[in-house]
């Protein structure tokens, strides 16, 4: 069965299928990114009358960003559901990416709402993406403090329990590939709705999919945990993997939040991953020691 597992998750993972999946965003992100501009010039001409909720994104040619970047997100939300057999922490690293583009797509969304003939210390907007290019520079450097601890971790060999193990994560990760595709399309539809009828669409557009999609990867990761216990029984590594569970919580915690609370759940979040994996490289060197 082990064996049979892996041979799908090969094949549905392969080199060429991920090259075509790639070609398939950037096709559909270029298009996508088209298709938005046009929208923005009927708009502002009077030919067409369109909004989405509060936030309109139809006025300004710089929203138009925001479409294209739409598409990178569901292509890295495909990579962390490749690359969450590998570890944990490989895992988490991932999802702070994601959260970081997803931060920087929030910006070009906010660009053409700031106000320069109002007081700028006193208009929301323009306080708003102040919070958002401190937070997207704060986590880009707290990434790269990730990445560095990262690569101090301690090679482990693979017997055959981490080998069960790991063909345990990609079961999950193949069940993962049909649900959040589902996901992904409920998502959708229910914007198309929201913004081609009548009702309004009170959800919070920058987070909408990413809200489910980081739900059910803190359980899928709860779950993951569950089944390590069966193979581990060091401290150091179930103390880290619990608390990259609470890291990945507090992310999940700011997308409802807004302004300044939302970017301290972020940066958080990030931070608590951060001195878990630096705590945890130091006990294993410990350990090593003796």
């Amino acid at each position: 069965m082990n064996s049979g597992i892996e041979k799908l998750f090969l094949k549905v993972f392969s080199e060429n299928n991920l090259k075509k999946f790639e070609k398939f965003i950037l096709f559909f992100a270029t298009i996508g990114f088209i298709i938005h501009l046009g929208l923005i010039l009927l708009n502002n001409n009077g030919l067409l009358n369109l909004s989405i909720g509060e936030d309109n994104l139809l006025q300004n040619p710089i929203s138009a960003i925001y479409t294209p970047f739409s598409f990178i997100l569901v292509y890295e939300a495909f990579l962390l559901i490749y690359y969450l057999p590998r570890s944990f922490t490989t895992s988490v690293g991932k999802q702070y990416e994601i959260i970081s583009l997803i931060l920087i797509r929030k910006i070009f969304k906010d660009i053409p709402d700031v106000n320069l003939n109002d007081n700028w210390f006193l208009n929301e907007n323009n306080i708003q993406l102040i919070y958002d290019l401190s937070g997207i520079l704060i986590v880009f450097f707290l990434i790269f403090i990730f990445r560095k601890l990262k690569e101090n971790l301690p090679n482990l060999s693979v017997n055959k329990n981490l080998e069960r193990f790991i063909n345990y994560k990609r079961l999950i990760s193949l069940i993962l590939v049909p649900v959040l595709t589902t996901v992904c399309l409920i998502s959708f539809f229910d914007w198309f709705n929201g913004v081609f009828s009548n009702e309004p669409f009170d959800d919070n557009l920058n987070y909408l999919f990413f809200v489910d999609f980081f739900t059910i990867l803190i359980l899928v990761d709860v779950f993951i945990l569950l089944i390590s216990f069966q193979y581990t029984e060091r401290y150091s590594q179930l103390i880290r993997n619990t608390g990259f569970i609470i890291s990945t919580i507090l992310l999940r915690l700011s997308f409802s939040a807004t302004g300044l609370v939302s970017i301290i759940l972020l940066v958080s979040g990030i931070i608590f991953g951060i001195i878990i994996l630096a705590i945890y490289n130091q006990m294993e060197k410990q350990s090593i020691k003796i």
